[in-house]
């Protein structure tokens, strides 16, 4: 019969050896999705893609190690705030992993600027990026846009509201279209008219109610809130060259309910426009997996951004929708009276 000691000393050593393996195991675990979303890239911090009331507007450009010669756009803002330079590259390693050039866009944020003037920012950052693209190494013809919350509304200004440029204008960069040709976004507002259950409905018709000044002093007034929300919300603007998108959105989320997306989906099917809608269970206005979803968002480019191109140098938008467009990016808001 073995001793008490020999098989304790037996046991011990199997429970270190087990333990060890299984710590290993975990590091090595660790160490992969580590490596996973830190790819090797190269960055171009802080180019100047315009300026907004005296302050530089800058965009970060992420090449990565073996680029497909395609670039997406990335909008890096929350609650319609950005803080230039902050974008890390593990939140678009997906995309970076798939050759993506990734372009991070910042604006001045609210209530500083407006979202009027963010929107027609974000548009000058797309048409800066197709005049330099040459330069970039990507094609001009096929760019992509993606973002969250305040990124993902902004990205879907640009699906429904990109422009071609202005031929005659002094600004070269102000030539080139503010199109985009593939669109994946998180839990974005459409209707800033028809908040619904949201916690930022005020009830009474009027802006979020906690970004009453982002929208300007002057939408306090009803009426001229009517205006400026419709101008601002993508799901006015849908038209039949409205470019792929893909919506991801929980159905926990209180702040952007999943009906925004899931309205946004239905009048763009009325259109027969694609428009796909991936509902997060449980989620809420964001989750702790997210990084993993934009490997969805990798996918969708790849399927919409890698096709051929149309003879059209861009694929810019035409001035027809089933709502009038008024005068494009700009969005020049008529007051009332």
């Amino acid at each position: 019969m073995m001793p008490v000691g020999m098989n304790l000393r037996r046991i011990i050593r199997r429970l270190l050896v087990v333990g060890g393996a299984l710590v290993l195991g975990a590091l090595l675990c660790v160490g992969s999705v580590w490596l996973y979303l830190h790819p090797t890239c190269t960055e171009t911090r802080g180019n100047v893609y315009g300026e907004r009331h005296g302050q530089k507007l800058t965009l970060d450009i992420l090449r990565p190690a073996k680029p497909n010669g395609l670039a997406v756009l990335l909008i890096a803002s929350g609650g319609w705030r950005s803080t230039a330079g902050s974008f890390r590259t593990w939140i678009a390693a997906p995309l970076l992993r798939r050759g993506y050039t990734v372009i991070a866009v910042y604006h001045l944020s609210q209530p500083e600027a407006t979202v009027t003037e963010i929107a027609e920012d974000v548009n000058r950052a797309v048409r800066y990026v197709r005049y330099h693209a040459n330069e970039y190494h990507i094609d001009p013809r096929r760019l992509g846009v993606t973002g969250g919350s305040a990124g993902g509304h902004l990205s879907l200004l640009l699906a429904t509201r990109g422009t071609r440029g202005a031929s005659n204008a002094a600004d070269p960069v102000e030539r080139e279209d503010s199109t985009v040709q593939a669109v994946a976004v998180f839990f974005p507002v459409t209707d800033l008219l028809n908040l619904g259950p949201s916690t930022e409905n005020p009830g009474n018709g009027g802006p979020p109610k906690s970004f009453v000044k982002a929208f300007g002093q002057e939408t306090t007034n009803l009426a001229i809130w009517k205006v400026i929300g419709r101008e601002l919300s993508p799901i006015y603007f849908i038209s039949s060259n409205l470019p792929p998108v893909l919506l991801v959105h929980g159905d926990a989320d209180t702040l952007v309910p999943l009906e925004q997306s899931q309205r946004f989906q239905a009048e763009a099917h009325h259109l027969g426009r694609t428009v796909d809608l991936v509902v997060h269970h449980g989620g809420q206005h964001g989750w702790w997996t997210m990084s993993w979803d934009v490997r969805r968002f990798a996918i969708w480019f790849d399927r919409y951004l890698r096709q051929p191109t149309p003879t059209d140098r861009t694929g810019a938008v035409s001035n027809t929708s089933r709502s009038a467009r008024g005068n494009g990016v700009a969005m020049a808001v008529k007051r009332p009276g």
